[in-house]
């Protein structure tokens, strides 16, 4: 009888023996012990599953706690809130723990239960060759027969029922792997898209509408034209769909309704990756990876030499910081670019962006970080390198867009008015009434510097 990788021909072949050594009594029981011994092996792990769902779930939950702890150790520290963290970590990791011998116990008693029906029927069977000895019907060998048979069983059914164990266990493990491979992206090119072809890089809104939920519309039929080598401003409060614009050029959401075109190509007919090769995007959230300076500005296009990369960071004004740092381009950012302070990272956007060179620009409070000193600076770079392509800009300090072509202002997802700086400002409407808030908070800010400053001169 061989011991390796068990058959169902080797069972067979055991239970054919049995039937014509001993009888259909012998076999019956034989039938009976490997059906006891699959059914209890079946139930038994099926059972165990939910226990081992569970310690994957509670692991899965004790990880996330601790990294996102971690990444956010900053703001930990700012509420003092190291041992709330620590508890938190140690409830998950509780129900881990509890989780975890649950499975080593469910284990056993899979085990235990297995060898205790495969005993039950070894010993019938023996008992029964010991009336058979008795009544004549069996010898003392049959008896040893019956044994070796039995034990010779044993391995293979062993074997069965641990493969059987394992692989649905590792299927539990990797479910949740197997969940995300199952999901479908929600954004798909049509069959046969065509690479977008930018001819001038004019981009035309047609009567966009689009909702996160049904009951919440974002946009309501938005319709602007942008013409090759424009620059477009779009203004308004918080919540008026300004980076919602942005999310759909991209193609990270698509339209409900209208359509957005660039060179009269509609973006749902083309491929994803070369629309979103067109587009250069400065978010005003930076997010950088940790890795060097380099690498980060490298991303925006990963040929590039050292010599653009380094007039990529002249451009975004942070040359002279680079330079200035020991290590230079090979300095560590850390994660989420920590390291750096927060227009440094946004610098480090701006230049990477640059170095794409894309067609159209997309930028997205991209001073916002920025001092005004160091703001004028980057606004100057920017016209540098938005001239001769299309920008969108999307601004909330409207001093940055005065010089745009035309503005756009966004408001509970219509444009609710539209034209230049001088424009709009004589409209005496929304526009007007921003700019002026907004150029009466700076005076009262400049007021309140320059009373500081001659009190601390008048303190000296």
């Amino acid at each position: 009888m061989s011991t390796g990788a068990p058959t169902v021909l080797e069972i067979a072949l055991v239970l054919g023996i049995f039937l014509y050594q001993f009888g259909w009594r012998y076999g019956l029981v034989l039938v009976a012990t490997l059906a006891g011994y699959f059914l209890y092996t079946t139930l038994a792990t099926n059972w165990r599953i939910a226990i081992r769902r569970r310690m994957n779930d509670s692991d899965t939950d004790a990880n996330q706690k601790a990294i996102d702890s971690l990444l956010n150790y900053e703001t930990v520290k700012y509420f003092g809130a190291e041992r709330r963290e620590a508890e938190r970590y140690d409830k998950s990791m509780i129900h881990y723990e509890q989780a975890s011998t649950q499975s080593y116990v469910s284990l056993a008693v899979l085990n235990a239960g297995q060898t205790v029906i495969f005993i039950i029927g070894l010993t019938t069977m023996m008992v029964m060759c010991v009336y058979g000895i008795e009544a004549g019907r069996n010898t003392v060998g049959d008896f040893v027969l019956i044994n070796l048979m039995m034990g010779q069983l044993a391995q293979p059914l062993n074997f069965m029922g641990t493969f059987y164990r394992e692989v649905r266990q590792a299927i539990i493990d990797i479910e949740t792997m197997f969940s995300i491979l199952a999901q479908s992206p929600e954004i798909l090119d049509k069959p046969g898209a065509s690479p977008l072809v930018v001819r001038e890089g004019r981009i035309v809104f047609d009567n966009v509408a689009f909702h996160y939920e049904p009951n919440r519309p974002i946009l309501k039929g938005v319709s602007f034209e942008a013409e090759p080598g424009q620059t477009i401003a779009i203004v308004g409060p918080s919540g008026a769909g300004k980076s919602t614009i942005s999310r759909l050029m991209y193609r990270f959401y698509e339209p409900q309704g209208g359509r957005i075109t660039i060179d009269g190509q509609n973006i749902l007919d083309v491929t994803q990756e070369s629309l979103r090769a067109a587009i250069g995007m400065v978010p005003q959230d930076t997010v950088l990876f940790n890795d060097s300076i380099g690498y980060n500005i490298r991303y925006g296009r990963w040929d590039a030499s050292d010599e653009e990369v380094r007039e990529a960071a002249r451009l975004a004004q942070i040359d002279r910081f680079i330079e200035s740092v020991p290590e230079a381009y090979s300095a560590q950012v850390g994660e989420r670019g920590l390291k750096l302070s927060g227009g440094e990272k946004q610098r480090v956007a701006i230049a990477r962006t640059i170095l794409k060179g894309p067609p159209i620009l997309i930028l997205d409070e991209a001073t916002s970080a920025l001092d005004s000193l160091t703001e004028h600076e980057i606004q100057e770079a920017l016209r540098r390198v938005a001239r001769g392509r299309t920008t969108l800009v999307i601004a909330h300090r409207l001093s940055t867009i005065v010089d745009a072509d035309e503005i756009l202002f966004l408001d509970h997802g219509r444009i609710v008015e539209r034209g230049t700086h001088k424009e709009l400002l004589a409209l005496s409407g929304h526009y007007a009434g921003m700019w002026n808030r907004q150029r009466e908070a700076a005076e009262a800010r400049a007021k309140l510097l320059e009373a500081e400053r001659e009190e601390m001169e008048e303190a000296e």
